[in-house]
């Protein structure tokens, strides 16, 4: 007689359960969703940042191999690569509203792989094919690699997906293992300055390591400013928080000692050694940065972290062979020959 009750009460208890697996399989595939746009955003970001850039330069050679007298801004092509370069930049920016930030960061890379490719394609120097596979098989193999290590990035990327609201940023800022973190950054800073400043100690390991732990704060901060405003565009106002302003003056704050930095850097290191360097430092401080702060990797299982991990080995591998090929080749200006201008004179 009891066996109907039983059974009712047994179908009752299966129910819930069932409900919160169909809920966990909507979250978990919502936020692959999210993993994927935000990767999408920033990979096409970064590619149109790297065209504005050659766009730029092609202009300021163009300018330089010919008499003609405008200045650079007075030209359709330079002004096609501002607008391209802000184009970029806010795909990059609006990445980190939707993908954790160890997933963004790496993916600065597409940015050395489109640079070597449009710089191959528009070299100046003229070559055989033989030459020129030995002189860029190291640009060849550095952009599969690259290409491979993104892969892994995307594919194992953290799914933490944690709405950017003022309480829960606030709530991040002031936990014990970020604070932690803050006061090592703090005074490993303060370190590398001195011996930067007052012992003129110029590696370009101690530059770029001062350029990386501020690049950190720089897109801790990125994520949360972005995150907040999209959430306030889709109707939940976060903009009344104080938060989001000292997250917004600590990101234009550190972007700009970064880029002072970086510019020092650049006056007296090699382009490709600080571009490879750089690189590697930045995205590993960064991503330290984001596991602490976002907590990117909790719940995340070995083998996903080890394999997302062999992504960043190899997307550094690989961004390090592309730059170290640029190095040792021949100094070239990309897309235009000066020798191979008109002659002025000629009939």
């Amino acid at each position: 007689m009891d066996t109907a009750p039983g059974a009712g009460l047994q179908l009752q208890q299966l129910l819930p359960t069932s409900s919160a697996t169909s809920v966990s399989v909507n979250e978990v595939s919502f936020s692959y969703k999210e993993n994927l746009i935000g990767a999408l955003l920033a990979i096409f970001g970064h590619l149109v940042v790297s065209i504005a850039l050659n766009l730029q330069k092609y202009c300021h050679i163009r300018l330089a191999g010919s008499k003609d007298p405008r200045a650079y801004f007075k030209t359709k092509t330079w002004w096609l690569g501002l607008f391209l370069m802000l184009l970029g930049e806010l795909g990059v920016f609006a990445s980190y509203a939707f993908a954790p930030l160890s997933l963004i960061v790496p993916l600065s890379a597409v940015s050395v792989i489109a640079s070597a490719i449009i710089g191959i394609i528009f070299i100046k120097e003229k070559w055989k094919p033989k030459d020129f596979l030995r002189r860029y098989i190291l640009s060849f193999v550095g952009c599969g690699l690259a290409i491979m290590g993104t892969y892994l990035l995307v594919t194992f990327a953290p799914n933490s997906h944690e709405k950017m609201t003022g309480e829960n940023i606030t709530r991040h800022l002031v936990s014990w293992p970020f604070l932690l973190y803050m006061l090592v950054e703090i005074i490993l800073f303060c370190l590398l300055l001195y011996f930067y400043k007052e012992k003129n100690t110029n590696n370009v390991v101690v530059i770029l390591l001062l350029v990386a732990l501020l690049g950190s704060m720089t897109v801790v901060t990125v994520k949360a400013v972005a995150g907040m405003l999209v959430l306030s565009i889709q109707g939940n106002l976060q903009l009344d928080y104080p938060i989001f302003y000292v997250m917004f003056v600590c990101m234009v704050a550190t972007a700009v000692y970064q880029a002072a930095f970086l510019s020092q850097a650049s006056q007296i290191y090699d382009s490709s050694l600080i571009a490879s360097v750089g690189y590697i430092l930045s995205t590993t401080v960064a991503i330290t940065a984001g596991a602490i702060f976002y907590l990117d990797f909790v719940g995340e299982d070995v083998l996903h972290i080890c394999m997302f991990a062999l992504g960043c080995l190899i997307a550094f591998l690989g961004v390090f062979l592309i730059t170290r090929n640029r190095k040792k080749a021949i100094p070239f200006e990309p897309y235009i020959s000066m020798d191979a201008m008109p002659d002025e004179g000629a009939g």
